[in-house]
């Protein structure tokens, strides 16, 4: 076994990874920017090495600097966590070149099934079905509108070399193509350092249901039940739950038997996760994650295993301690709690100083939080906050559980997603699993997450936008759940809320004189309109990039666009001016 394992990650997962080894008595070295290094992860790890300033490129993304901070701490291995090099094979190379242990799959199986276009090649030699797609990677826009003359729209376009949405679009119709290309090149580039995308054809009424893989280097390999994660928002999961409900026992043991299959084809080592979508009784390989994911707790709960310090025992080279293909025991669900503004459902990241934040205790409750009161959510990396999982002996136990648990959720200083999760837990069709991963986008309405009206405010030439808090929230603290529902119900009225909602956009509406601001930190990537350029209203004008999302920033009314007040490449504070469309006069 180990001694001392570096984390090459930040955030709640380097929390999570530093609990598993004090847990197994493995000392932990923690690596940070600059920029986090008052983190909770650097006070989590039992040592910690400054990686430098800089962009995630010249730290995080850092293999040489990663390799030499490993070595120079005496570490045996190194543990990438989820997100910046997990799936990097060159990452993999390196370790095991400088004499160390990566704790996860080998270069081979993560070129391999980490990159989607030759995962998909795996599929079809051990027979799992496949939805229609490319056979390799697209270079253009007219790849695009050729697959959608043959297959039909929608058609979505996905980053080869990485996952959590990024570098992902939907195409509804051809025009789209372009803009969609483009966007999704732009970001998988930025997100993974390579623009590789290929297609694949959108099933609207499918559910994404992912098997949890385990392998060892003793040539066990075994499935550890499933995951629905169909509650999804620009193709980034929120909720997720295991087992995934309402499946027949023929399906589950199909698709984890499918999983099985792929890890053995490659030589899998270590944990991974087979992505499927699932319509009635037929599954469709969409890829694998050749890491630990952002929802393993529902997992561990419903199994009883610690799959992080499984990870490491693998790594060390012992056998499986999971024998056999385990069945689930209860059920749990995780809320994703996110730094970002959920009003009308915009869901925009909201970077800043994390004042409060109090986890509730009970039974069968867990937060794997990623920040402590008095931390800072940075603009430069991902906004999630924690997770907050529910465990129940019944799936309605578990909800009845996280309801309470969001209900005493206490974080202040940033608005968070905690609001959203309460009405997609709350909402009839999540209760009576009547979704897939359309429902949220297509159905849910968040007019009860909207806990204030904005003003707008210029001093100095910068614009800022001030909440005021409107009579029917409650609490002390702008982001705290307590801030977004009826005082006088614990979900509020459905109802009034949508009506008030409609009337605040409304009157915002009536209200807006054309002006364009940035709606949070970032970096603009792209202007689609120059002055005197007339639009309509919802065009988009500029798309800004922040916490490694693209946010496009629409015309608010139909008019001329005037003055442009920033450039492509530059960062930005939320609130700054960027245009002002004026209104055309009526003929």
């Amino acid at each position: 076994m180990f001694t001392k394992i570096l984390i090459a990650n930040r955030g709640e997962i380097a929390v999570r990874v530093a609990r598993s080894c004090r847990a197994l008595g493995i000392e932990s070295v923690a690596v940070y920017s600059a920029a986090d290094a008052g983190s909770l992860h650097v006070r989590a790890a039992d040592t910690a090495i400054d990686l430098g300033e800089g962009p995630a490129s010249e730290n995080y993304l850092n293999i040489p600097k990663i390799i030499e901070a490993a070595l120079a701490s005496g570490a045996q291995a190194i543990h990438p966590g989820y997100g910046f090099l997990s799936e990097n094979p060159d990452f993999a190379e390196a370790i095991a070149a400088a004499g160390l242990t990566f704790i996860g799959p080998s270069a081979h199986a993560i070129t391999t099934m980490g990159g989607k276009v030759a995962a998909r090649d795996v599929a079809i030699r051990v027979q799992v079905p496949l939805a229609p797609g490319t056979e390799g990677a697209i270079a253009s826009a007219e790849e695009v509108e050729a697959f959608g003359a043959e297959h039909g729209y929608p058609v979505l376009v996905k980053a080869s070399a990485g996952g959590g949405g990024r570098g992902m679009r939907r195409i509804d119709s051809e025009p789209q193509a372009k803009e969609a290309f483009d966007a999704a090149d732009r970001e998988a580039t930025a997100a993974f350092g390579n623009g590789e995308v290929y297609l694949e054809r959108y099933l609207t009424h499918a559910r994404h249901v992912e098997v949890q893989v385990f392998a060892d280097t003793h040539g066990n390999a075994v499935y550890v039940g499933d995951r629905d994660c169909s509650v999804q928002r620009r193709h980034q999961k929120l909720v997720e739950e295991s087992p995934a409900p309402g499946l027949s026992d023929a399906l589950r043991q199909a698709m984890g038997e499918s999983a099985v299959r792929l890890a053995r084809e490659v030589g899998y080592v270590g944990a991974g996760t087979v992505e499927f979508l699932v319509e009635d009784e037929k599954f469709y390989f969409l890829e694998m994650n050749t890491r630990i994911q952002v929802e393993h707790p529902v997992t561990e709960m419903v199994h009883g295993v610690d799959l992080i310090a499984e990870q490491i025992r693998v790594a060390a080279g012992e056998k499986l301690s999971i024998l056999g293909n385990l069945k689930p025991k209860g059920a749990a669900i995780e809320a994703r709690i996110n730094a970002e503004d959920v009003a009308e459902g915009r869901f925009l990241p909201a970077p800043g100083p994390v004042n409060v934040l109090n986890a509730p205790e009970g039974e069968g409750l867990r937060f794997d939080a990623g920040y402590e009161s008095g931390d800072t959510v940075l603009p430069f990396y991902d906004s999630l906050i924690g997770k907050l999982i529910a465990y129940g002996p019944d799936r309605a136990t578990a909800i009845k559980r996280l309801l309470d648990g969001l209900d005493r959720l206490q974080i202040e200083g940033v608005p968070t997603t905690a609001p959203a999760a309460k009405i997609i837990i709350s909402h009839p069709d999540f209760q009576e699993v009547r979704f897939s991963t359309l429902w949220l986008e297509e159905t849910v309405d968040f007019a009860e997450a909207e806990p204030e009206d904005r003003a707008n405010v210029e001093v100095g030439g910068r614009f800022y936008i001030i909440p005021t808090f409107s009579d029917y929230g409650s609490g002390s603290g702008y982001g705290s759940a307590a801030t977004t529902v009826a005082a006088d119900s614990p979900a509020g009225d459905p109802a009034a809320a949508v009506g008030r909602t409609r009337q605040a956009r409304a009157k915002r509406e009536v209200l807006s004189d054309g002006t364009v601001k940035a709606p949070m930190q970032g970096t603009i990537v792209k202007i689609n309109v120059e002055p005197g350029q007339k639009v309509a209203k919802g065009d988009v004008l500029f798309v800004l990039e922040a916490m490694k999302m693209e946010n496009p920033i629409p015309a608010p009314v139909a008019g001329v666009v005037g003055d442009i007040t920033a450039g492509i490449g530059e960062s930005l504070a939320a609130g700054t001016l960027l245009t002002k469309v004026t209104a055309e006069a009526a003929a």
